[in-house]
């Protein structure tokens, strides 16, 4: 009898073993590239997506390219190679990241392109980004109120990047046969040091400018710093973003104008969520967008300059 009862309590832990086995979540492998994670932005979107796999005991395995489009898409295939099962990219340059999209379809790793779009968006499995187009228009709506009979600006974009293209877009839209002349236009590469290099290069110029419009906030904190090394404090400074360093610079009320807010603590958490969905079958969206809105010294006081919204 007790060898009978010993057998069944063997097969009873064995059938419990094997039921716990079966149920056991696969730890899931998700990779994350951006175009520069030392950009406060793409750090604060990487930890939030970090927070949130992690969360549900997955694993992030991150990349950063500096710039470097070649670098990129080499990494991602560093990454199809440790056998990912999804990936959250924010290209260097929308079109030279077409042979790594390429790779990812082939091997059937779903694709969350986040922030900036790709040019070939068939080639990615959803799109999760702010309305930067948006983003740029309300800056143009409030350099209007500013400067009714328009006058001579300069822009400092970054045609690589979509985000930053969408925006100039939407900032000339908004400015279109109010008056406006851009009269000094540069690649600011979307960074601080060369936003304020080519700044330095206006201001030195002598060419008069009423403002400047930075595609996003580092690219307009570096405009900001050689206006104020040179103590041209009477041009009005506009950037995307709604950086916290943003918020402080236009709360001094000073010619820091505005910045077209977006969070990308929203865009992180939907894109998480998406890329979910798709890993569990379940029916998502293929572009899902963020909301975006101007922060200038009007509103300002309604925010946190401390930290993102």
């Amino acid at each position: 009898m007790k060898k009978i009862m010993a057998i069944c309590l063997l097969a009873l832990l064995a059938a419990s073993v094997m039921f716990v086995g079966c149920n056991r979540k696969k730890t899931r492998t998700f990779g994350f590239t951006s175009m520069r994670i030392s950009n406060p932005f793409f750090a604060l979107i990487e930890q939030t997506i970090r927070e949130e796999v992690e969360k549900n005991g997955d694993k992030l395995i991150s990349v950063d390219p500096n710039m470097d489009s070649q670098k990129q898409n080499s990494q991602i295939e560093e990454l199809i190679a440790q056998k990912i099962d999804a990936i959250f990219i924010n290209p260097v340059d929308w079109e030279a990241i077409k042979p790594a999209l390429v790779s990812l379809s082939q091997a059937k790793i779903p694709v969350i392109n986040y922030d900036a779009e790709v040019r070939d968006l068939d080639l990615v499995t959803a799109y999760v980004g702010s309305d930067n187009k948006n983003a740029g228009y309300v800056c143009g709506l409030d350099l209007v109120k500013h400067f009714p009979n328009g006058g001579p600006i300069a822009v400092l974009d970054c045609p690589g990047m979509r985000s930053i293209r969408d925006r100039i877009d939407g900032f000339n839209e908004a400015i279109a046969g109010k008056g406006f002349t851009v009269v000094f236009l540069r690649d600011a590469q979307g960074n601080s040091v060369d936003g304020r290099r080519h700044t330095e290069e206006l201001l030195k110029s002598n060419t008069q400018v009423l403002a400047i419009m930075g595609g996003n906030d580092p690219t307009a904190l570096g405009a900001f710093a050689a206006c104020k090394a040179a103590n041209r404090t009477n041009i009005l400074i506009y950037g995307v973003d709604g950086s916290p360093l943003a918020k402080a610079a236009i709360a001094e009320r000073g010619q820091f104008a505005g910045s077209g807010a977006q969070s990308p603590i929203s865009i992180a958490k939907e894109s998480v969520a998406i890329a979910y969905k798709i890993l569990d079958k379940k029916p998502y969206e293929k572009k899902v967008p963020v909301k975006t809105f101007m922060i200038n010294q009007e509103n300002i006081d309604n925010y946190d300059i401390d930290s993102w919204q």
